[in-house]
């Protein structure tokens, strides 16, 4: 007897369909690569009330340190906050055992913070916005 499967849309896929084709992905990874030894990455900027105001979010697997999300408040940017946070994540990482870092980042965020931070643009999608790019970087650490 044949069954039938079904694609259907899944509306929160954060835990369900997500975690399992997530961990499908991953198993199949480790039996042709193994162990990519994962591990997440965060630092966060408080203010003085305690709220969370900026940080940095990550993965380092297969000796790389992937930079998902980078933020500041727009009121903390340019005083150096960014820098600190950066520096610290890529240190961190580094004594972790990355090597490289990379990340991907659009014209109207910050391709010039991060190239003043040593990663070099290894490929570019054009009109992603529509009227912007998308830069994708990399740095050995």
């Amino acid at each position: 007897m044949e069954k039938t499967y079904r694609i259907a849309h899944v509306d929160n896929p954060e835990e369900s369909a997500w975690g399992i084709i997530g961990r499908g992905i991953s198993t199949y990874n480790r039996q042709q690569t193994g162990d990519n030894q994962f591990q997440r990455l965060c630092f966060a900027l408080y203010a003085p009330d305690h709220t969370i105001v900026g940080g940095i979010l990550g993965e380092i697997y297969y000796e790389w340190f992937h930079i998902d999300l980078l933020w500041l408040e727009e009121a903390l940017r340019g005083q150096g906050y960014g820098h600190r946070i950066l520096t610290i994540a890529e240190e961190e990482a580094r004594q972790r055992g990355a090597k490289n870092a990379y990340l991907d980042t659009f014209s109207f965020q910050a391709p010039e913070f991060y190239k003043k931070h040593g990663y070099r643009v290894f490929g570019e999608l054009q009109n992603f916005p529509p009227g912007h790019q998308r830069y994708f970087l990399a740095k050995q650490l």
